[in-house]
C-alpha cells in the first residue's frame, strides 16, 4: 500500500513512524472484511423488511402487535450487541499482541457471561410477558395485546440463541474473518421468511407462526457458529467444556460493553421520546416519518457494517502496538464508508418514490416522504459519517466512556430537544425530526473529529 509522503499525510497519520510495507490489514484484507459485514447488514435488512410485508397479511392486530414487541426485543439485541463488541474488541487485541491464548479465554469468558445473562432475561421476559408489555405500553386493544404476548413467549425464549450467535459472530470477525458469519446470517433469514410462508400461509399460525420461525432460525445459527467454533480453523477456538468464570477478565470484557450498551439504549430512549412528539402530528405525518425512518436506515446500514468492521482493524493493530496505523485505519475507512453512504443515499433517493406508489401511501404522506428523503439525501453524507465511523475506531481502542457520554448528549441536547421544540412550540411537521438529526450529527461530527486529533482516544488500556 503505497501512501504520499507529503507534510499533510505526515502530520495526520505519523507516516515517519509507519512501515508501509509490514501493515497490519494490506488493501486486500480491508476488502475481504468490510465487503461481507456491508452485504451481510443489507441483506438482513431487505429480510427484515419482506419479513414485516409478510407479518402485514395476517392483519391490523398482529403487525401492531409485532412492531409493539419489537421496540423491546430491539432493546434487548443492542444490549447483547454491546456486549458481543466489547468481545470483539477485547479479543481482536490480544490477537493483534499474537497471545491466541488469552483471546481464546477472554473468548470463553465472553461466551459464560452472555450466556448467564441472556437466559436470566429470557426467563424474566417468558414469565412476566403480560405486565412488561402492560407496562410499557399501557392500555391496548385486547386483540393487540394478546398477539404481543405470543409473539414475545417465543421472541423472549430466542435471546439466549440470539446472544451466543452474535457472541460467536465476533470471534470470527475479530480474527478479520466476517465472511462467514455473513452466510449463517443469511441462511439464517432465508430460514425466517421461509418458516413465516410455511407457518403462516400454510399453518395458518398466525403470529405464534412468525414468532417460531424466529426462535427456530436463531437456534440454528447459535448451533452452527459455535458447532463450527470447536473446530481448529480459526483465530478463536472454544472448546467442549469452558472453563470457570474468570470475574477479572469478566470486569474487562464488561468495561467496554456496558457504556456502549448504555449509549444504545439512550439511543432507543431518544427515539422513543420523539415518537411521542411525532405522534401528535396526525396520521398522515405519521406514516410519512414511519416510511422515511425505514428509508433511512436502508441507506446507512452500509456504513455501520464498515464501521463493525473497523473494530476488528484498529483492535488488532492497538494490540500489536501499532496506534500510528490504528490512526491510518480509522481515516481510510472513514473515507471508504463516505464513498459508501454517498451511493446508498442517491440509491434510496432514486428508490423512493418507486417504493411509496408500492406500498400504497397517500399521496400527501408520500410527498411529505420525499422531501425528508431529499434532506437526508443532502445532509447525510456531508455530517453523518465523522459522526458515526471515527467513534468506533476509538471505541476499539478502549475509548468508550467518552463516546457513552458524547453521544448521550448530543442525541438528547440536539436531536430530541431541537426535534420537541419544532414540533411542539413552533408546529413544524415531521420535518422537525430530521432537522433535529441533522444537528446532532453536527455536533457528534465536530465533537469525535476533535478528539480524533487530540489523540487523547489513544491512552486507553484494555489488554
Amino acid at each position: 500500500m503505497k501512501v504520499q509522503n507529503n507534510v499533510l499525510t505526515r502530520k495526520i497519520y505519523d507516516t515517519d513512524k509507519i512501515d508501509w510495507n509490514h501493515l497490519q490489514f494490506s488493501p486486500s484484507d480491508l476488502r475481504k472484511l468490510l465487503i461481507p459485514l456491508i452485504i451481510e447488514q443489507l441483506l438482513t435488512s431487505f429480510m427484515g423488511m419482506a419479513d414485516t410485508m409478510m407479518v402485514s397479511r395476517i392483519g391490523s392486530a398482529a403487525i401492531s402487535a409485532v412492531s409493539l414487541t419489537d421496540s423491546i426485543n430491539v432493546l434487548v439485541i443492542q444490549i447483547f450487541e454491546a456486549l458481543a463488541a466489547g468481545g470483539t474488541i477485547v479479543c481482536s487485541q490480544y490477537i493483534g499482541h499474537k497471545d491466541l491464548k488469552r483471546s481464546n479465554f477472554a473468548a470463553s469468558q465472553l461466551t459464560i457471561t452472555v450466556f448467564c445473562l441472556s437466559v436470566a432475561l429470557s426467563v424474566i421476559c417468558v414469565l412476566w410477558r403480560r405486565p412488561i408489555l402492560s407496562l410499557v405500553f399501557g392500555s391496548v386493544e385486547p386483540d393487540v395485546m394478546h398477539n404481543a404476548i405470543v409473539y414475545f413467549l417465543f421472541t423472549g425464549a430466542s435471546f439466549p440463541f440470539l446472544a451466543l450467535f452474535q457472541a460467536g459472530a465476533s470471534f470470527y470477525r475479530a480474527g478479520g474473518n466476517s465472511r462467514f458469519p455473513m452466510i449463517i446470517s443469511v441462511l439464517s433469514n432465508l430460514m425466517n421468511i421461509a418458516g413465516n410462508a410455511l407457518f403462516i400461509f400454510v399453518f395458518r399460525w398466525g403470529v405464534a407462526g412468525a414468532a417460531l420461525s424466529t426462535l427456530l432460525s436463531r437456534i440454528f445459527c447459535a448451533v452452527v457458529i459455535f458447532g463450527f467454533l470447536r473446530l481448529p480453523r480459526q483465530a478463536i477456538v472454544i472448546h467442549r467444556y469452558l472453563v470457570r468464570p474468570d470475574f477479572r477478565m469478566i470486569k474487562r470484557i464488561l468495561s467496554i460493553g456496558i457504556p456502549s450498551g448504555i449509549e444504545n439504549g439512550m439511543f432507543q430512549f431518544g427515539k422513543l421520546a420523539i415518537q411521542s412528539s411525532v405522534s401528535t402530528l396526525g396520521t398522515i405525518s405519521i406514516a410519512a416519518n414511519a416510511m422515511t425512518i425505514i428509508l433511512e436506515n436502508l441507506n446507512g446500514i452500509g456504513g455501520i457494517g464498515i464501521g463493525i468492521g473497523l473494530m476488528t482493524v484498529v483492535g488488532q493493530t492497538i494490540g500489536a502496538g501499532k496506534p500510528d496505523e490504528a490512526k491510518f485505519y480509522i481515516a481510510r475507512v472513514t473515507w471508504y464508508a463516505e464513498l459508501v453512504i454517498l451511493g446508498s443515499c442517491l440509491l434510496v433517493f432514486v428508490l423512493t418514490k418507486p417504493v411509496t406508489a408500492l406500498a400504497g401511501m397517500d399521496p400527501t404522506a408520500a410527498d411529505m416522504c420525499f422531501q425528508m428523503v431529499v434532506f437526508i439525501t443532502v445532509l447525510k453524507p456531508i455530517v453523518w459519517v465523522f459522526s458515526f465511523i471515527p467513534a468506533y475506531g476509538m471505541r476499539a481502542a478502549g475509548d468508550v466512556k467518552f463516546s457513552m457520554i458524547a453521544s448521550s448528549l448530543t442525541m438528547w441536547l440536539c436531536r430530541v430537544l431541537l426535534t420537541t421544540l419544532l414540533i411542539r412550540v413552533f408546529h413544524f411537521g415531521p420535518i422537525a425530526v430530521w432537522i433535529g438529526m441533522a444537528s446532532d450529527w453536527t455536533c457528534r461530527g465536530i465533537v469525535f473529529t476533535i478528539r480524533f486529533f487530540s489523540g487523547k482516544w489513544l491512552k486507553h488500556y484494555v489488554i
